[in-house]
Formats: structure tokens, sequence, C-alpha cells
């Protein structure tokens, strides 16, 4: 299969006529139930036709994604919500009202017209009405309905950019849409509403402190940054390894200067053993360490950046062979928790916390 690479201006609030047709054209795709790689103001999403099992399989064998992990289904309105959710609860709507157009997906109990292929065999269906102009222009195109995961191949870490997208899914797509460098760069946070108390399955841009103001308390699910917790994971996507790249990755958490001093001579070590080593570390300390390969994140008081910056730098690591990589841990407060999450699933949850002083100790 040939891939089509467009490009299409990130605001195309006022798309000219080649985008408009190029746009249509991508929608035409979804509808005949082919796959439109998108961008979107979280990462990259894979799109097909929501409503359409045969759809949703493809997208399932283009990734290698497990068929028990859900799919997400993106309106563009959100009177579209009626079709595919058998009962909408109060506080859906005020969420919608507050976090709609936005990073923030909602799990419903499903109606009819949404097949199990799309919800992992599920009674339930995730939600998002993203707030991307070219993502809310396409599934408009595409019928209303796309069911869209990040656009990379299962295990790695999502796309946010088309580059990213292109190396993973050329020759297993039709389209790959180009809108540039997304704004947020982690995936949308995720809230079951379909339980007495809301809980947050995903972390994600909007925070656990944003839904309290909104609905009042809000659980967080225990695994999500505990996998020691003995509670069964609430969403079969919360089971599976994800973000991780290429070579072995381990958080170090504690006192800056204690983490870079521990990090360096972790790297001596790897060194000595033929590892192509990388670090990720944030302004503040950058200048202290010694590998093959240093990237920076951010500033540590910079959450949106060092956000934005993840996945991409993960990536990168993987584009220069680095083998043995190190990174700071980060305060879990507000979005470091959505932060903290995909860190600690890239490196498979391997973290040293060091405390004041000594060497540290690494749980795996």
């Amino acid at each position: 299969m040939e891939t089509k690479l467009i490009h299409i201006n990130a605001n195309c609030t006022e798309p000219t006529p080649e985008e408009e047709a190029a746009l249509r054209q991508a929608g035409e795709i979804i509808r005949n139930g082919g796959l439109v790689a998108f961008p979107t103001e979280t990462v990259y999403g894979l799109g097909g036709d929501a409503l359409n099992p045969a759809s949703s399989r493809k997208i399932y064998a283009a990734k290698g994604r497990p068929s028990d992990n859900p799919l997400i289904v993106h309106i563009c309105r959100f009177r579209d919500i009626h079709r595919i959710v058998r009962r909408l609860p109060e506080e859906a709507v005020r969420i919608a009202e507050a976090f709609w157009p936005g990073p923030l997906t909602m799990i419903l109990p499903k109606a009819e017209a949404v097949p199990r292929e799309t919800t992992g065999g599920l009674d339930t269906v995730a939600v998002r009405l993203p707030s991307h102009p070219v993502a809310r222009r396409l599934i408009a195109y595409s019928g209303g309905y796309i069911a869209a995961p990040s656009a990379n191949r299962s295990g790695k870490p999502s796309p946010t950019c088309a580059r990213y997208v292109s190396e993973d899914m050329d020759g297993r797509i039709e389209m790959v849409i180009d809108g540039g460098e997304v704004g947020i760069g982690l995936e949308s946070t995720i809230i079951d509403l379909t339980e007495e108390n809301p809980r947050i399955l995903r972390p994600g841009y909007v925070t656990q402190e944003m839904l309290d103001r909104v609905l009042g308390k809000v659980d967080m699910d225990v695994t999500i940054l505990d996998p020691d917790s003995g509670q069964a994971p609430r969403a079969p996507g919360m089971k599976y390894r994800h973000y991780a790249p290429q070579g072995s990755l381990v958080v170090v958490e504690g006192e800056p200067g204690e983490v870079a001093a521990y990090i360096n001579r972790r790297v001596e070590e790897d060194r000595r053993r033929g590892e192509k080593t990388g670090i990720i570390g944030t302004t503040e300390v950058l200048e202290q360490y010694r590998a093959d390969v240093v990237k920076c994140i951010g500033s540590r008081g910079a959450q949106e950046d060092i956000a934005r910056n993840l996945f991409s730098i993960l990536r990168q690591l993987d584009d220069e062979g680095v083998t043995s990589i190190y990174s700071e841990s980060f305060p879990e407060e507000g979005l470091g928790q959505a932060i903290m999450n995909r860190l600690l699933k890239a490196a498979g949850h391997r973290i040293v916390r060091l405390p004041a002083g000594e060497g540290g100790s690494c749980r795996d």
C-alpha cells in the first residue's frame, strides 16, 4: 500500500481550497473503510470509521495493538454524542461544558451503534471532542465518528509530529496528514463516568485538581503510578507497556545533585560494557551530566514544556541509537502526574529512589 502524505496548516480555521480538497479526500478514505493519521492537540491519531467494525480491525492490525485495548471515538460536535452513548449522566455534561473541545476523554455506556470491535469488547465507549481544527474538519468530512488511538506502532512513544507517524505507518495506511508539531504532547486525560464515583484512568493535561473543581472529589485509579498496588487495572489498555524507546530506560528520583552524580556513575559503568548512553535532564542540572547523548527536556518549573518534549526526546534517542537511558524524575503534582505516568510506563516502571546522601535502590 502506498501512503500519501499531505500538508495542512495547523491553524486551518480558514483552509485554502487545496487544503479543503485534501481534507475532503481524507474524509472519503475513512468513509470507505480506510485509515488516515492526523494531528490533534495532544498527539497524532490513527483514524478509521468508529462505526465500522472492519475499520477498527484495520487500526489494530496497523498498530500491532491488542484487540482488547479500546479505541477512543472522536466527535466534532457535542450533539453527536447521543448516537454513540446509551446514557449521558449529568457529570458528563458538566465536564463537556468545562473542557470540550479539548484533551479529555469520557468513558460512558455505549449505544448499539458502536461495534464491540471499537470498544475492545466492552459495554462502554471512550469519547473525545478534540480542539485541533484539522482534526475537527476531518471528523466532519468522515461522517462524524473517528476511532483513533495514537498513530504509532504499539508500544512505541506516541508521535508528536508527522515524521514519526510516517516512520511507523508508511505502507500500512492510506494517508498521513502533516499538521506540524502538536501543542500538548501527551494523550488526553481519561475519566470513567460509569461507576458511582468518577475515576481518572489516565492522567493528562486536564488534571485531577481541575476535575475536582468541576465535579467535587474525583478518584484516581491506584494502578496509574503504582503497578504493585495489587488492584486489577480498570481498563484493558492500562495493562500493556507503552511509550517505550528501543533502549533500556531507568528513572532516577532524588535531590538534583544526587541524581546527577548517580546517573553519571551508572553511565560510566554502561560505557565500559559498550552501551551508547543517553540522559534526559532538566535545564537546572544539564551541564553536570556526562553521556554520549544528553537531551534537555525543559526547566523543572515548566511542566508544559516537559510534557510537550517527552515523547519527541524518546524518539530522538532511538534515532541516535542510544541503548542505555537515564531520566530525572518529576514531581507528581498537577501535570506532573501525567508526565510520570508516561515516563514510568516507558521505563517499564524501573525507578531508582535515592535517599539523601546515599546510593539509592532500584525497583523493577
